[in-house]
């Protein structure tokens, strides 16, 4: 295994991804980042962003949009709607066997339809149109039918994270979830950088299988999903100049 990256930038995955290795995706404004929305829901802020990041993210985003945002340190304005809120864990690889797997195969773009399927069906998290496109994806069929995936969200730099992971009900029990786990981490570490991944405090279930595969929990963490305001109004310079927010959110 290859020298453990600098965690640090763990602490603010998203904003680490979409100001590094994954940029060329990021739309920004201001003090934040963002995928396209087909893409993923994640938003970052700066490691040092104030109160002025939601004004930019109201501008980024536009009205009534929900936007996901992890380990967030700034409280939502009072005209923003909490649309879901829940406590996560990070784990990352400390002793993790990896493996490729001779039946997984590497998901494109012609596979994106039974991907959602799948995703409609486990419920693993928010996967999108273009979720492929920030990673390698890994499945395995039976009978022509995707039954199981795994692959690559968020990519902080030296860091990958694994995400997607999910079996259909009806292949359950089958470790079919393990052997992909390890073969995207295989492919990771191949790249000579560290895997890594979320899961839901509740999850517990997934989160004894990560420990088992050679996990190690970093952080807890909290995600929050919230709606920008309806209307929003863009400050005149008479504003700016009493130190008013260069975005401002005007309720309906």
């Amino acid at each position: 295994m290859t020298a453990m990256p600098n965690a640090n930038v763990l602490d603010n995955a998203a904003w680490a991804a979409l100001s590094g290795p994954h940029a060329h995706l990021a739309q920004t404004h201001g003090q934040v980042a963002r995928y396209p929305v087909d893409m993923s829901p994640f938003v970052g802020f700066t490691d040092d962003a104030t109160d002025q990041a939601w004004g930019d993210l109201a501008a980024l985003a536009g009205p009534g949009v929900v936007v996901a945002l992890s380990g967030l340190k700034l409280q939502p304005p009072p005209d923003w709607e909490v649309v879901g809120e829940g406590s996560g864990v990070q784990l990352v690889d400390r002793s993790l066997q990896t493996a490729p797997d001779p039946e997984a195969q590497v998901l494109g773009l012609a596979d994106v339809p039974d991907m959602l399927a799948l995703v409609a069906r486990s419920q693993p998290g928010p996967f999108g149109p273009r979720t492929i496109e920030l990673g390698t994806y890994l499945g395995i069929r039976r009978g022509g039918e995707l039954v199981a995936m795994a692959g690559e969200r968020l990519h902080p730099p030296g860091w990958v994270e694994i995400s997607a992971v999910c079996t259909d009900e009806a292949y359950r029990g089958q470790g079919l979830a393990t052997r992909l786990v390890r073969a995207v981490a295989a492919g990771i570490r191949g790249r000579g950088e560290t895997p890594f991944l979320h899961a839901a405090a509740t999850n517990t279930p997934a989160i004894r299988l990560y420990l088992a595969l050679g996990f190690e929990l970093r952080r807890k963490t909290t995600f929050l999903a919230v709606r920008t305001p309806e209307r929003w109004r863009i400050p005149s310079p008479e504003d700016t100049r009493r130190g008013a927010e260069t975005l401002s959110s005007v309720p309906d």
